[in-house]
This record gives C-alpha cells, sequence and structure tokens, in this order.
C-alpha cells in the first residue's frame, strides 16, 4: 500500500519535470519509471522475506507456513516482537518504497532533465509538485462553490411556484 501511494507520487514527478524539460516521448519516459519501480518493489520485497527467512531459519517446526510471501505477513510471528524488532520491520517495510524512488529520481535527473547530479538537484521538483497539487485542488474547490447572483437571483413570480 505504502509501495503504491510512492508510485503515484513518483509518476506525477516524473511526469512534471519531463513535460517542464521538454523531454519527447513523455509518456514512455512515465511508463519506464513505473516499470522500474514496481520491479524493485518485487525484487526488494523478495528479498526482504528471504532476509526474514535467514533471521528466523531455526524456528520451523510443524506450524511453519512457507506460504507467507509478504513482510507483515512474517514481522508479527517469531521474536520480532522487541524494539530491535520493531525497528527491523520498520526498515523492511519502507526500505522497497524509498529505494525504489531513490532509483526513479536517479532515472529523472539522469535521463530526463539531464542537470548534473548533485542532492538538490535528485530531489527537486517535489515541493513544485506538491504546491501545485494543492494550488490545483483549493481553485478546484473554489470554481464548484457557485455564489448566486443578483442576476440569477429568482423572481417573485418564481418563489411563490
Amino acid at each position: 500500500m505504502i509501495g503504491a501511494l510512492v508510485m503515484i507520487l513518483a509518476v506525477i514527478w516524473v511526469y512534471q519535470s519531463a513535460v517542464k524539460a521538454q523531454t519527447p516521448n513523455v509518456v514512455m519516459w512515465v511508463g519506464i519509471v513505473g516499470a522500474v519501480f514496481l520491479a524493485s518493489q518485487v525484487l526488494l520485497i523478495d528479498a526482504n522475506v528471504y532476509l526474514l527467512e535467514a533471521f528466523r531459519g531455526g524456528e520451523g517446526d510443524n506450524n511453519y507456513e512457507r506460504d507467507l510471501s509478504s513482510v507483515g505477513d512474517r514481522k508479527n510471528e517469531g521474536g520480532f516482537q522487541s524494539a530491535g524488532g520493531v525497528l527491523l520491520s520498520l526498515f523492511l517495510e519502507l526500505m522497497p518504497p524509498l529505494a525504489g524512488f531513490l532509483i526513479v529520481a536517479f532515472i529523472r535527473i539522469k535521463f530526463i532533465t539531464k542537470d548534473a547530479f548533485s542532492i538538490p538537484a535528485l530531489f527537486s521538483g517535489l515541493t513544485h509538485m506538491f504546491a501545485s497539487t494543492a494550488k490545483d485542488a483549493l481553485d478546484t474547490m473554489k470554481s464548484s462553490v457557485v455564489k448566486p447572483s443578483k442576476d440569477s437571483a429568482p423572481s417573485d413570480s418564481e418563489k411563490s411556484e
């Protein structure tokens, strides 16, 4: 769920950056970025499952379920209830979307905007994306609220009907 939200934001960010940089084939780059993000998610979540299996390798008994395929299914089993286990679970849940976002940021700066590599350039455009989205949402809300004007006020004959 977190990864899907981050992927949507990353794709919107790349789209806005590509349009602003006047990159040809904007839709192609958006598709490439979405596919790369999804592939990184799948690979990193599988790596997390294997990592958790390594931590819990000696705990296989008759109740062991090998079919648990997500970190969320496994993190509440075994010795993951301590403070270290909570931090490890938190890291393993947030690492795939954050790593995918960094991969998308690298592709964006290297191939779409073609800026020099730097940390500020890597994340440039994020504040503009959120600010423009909030401004557009407010403008939409303002335009959907229609105040009756004096010209469109119902006449006395219309009020009585």
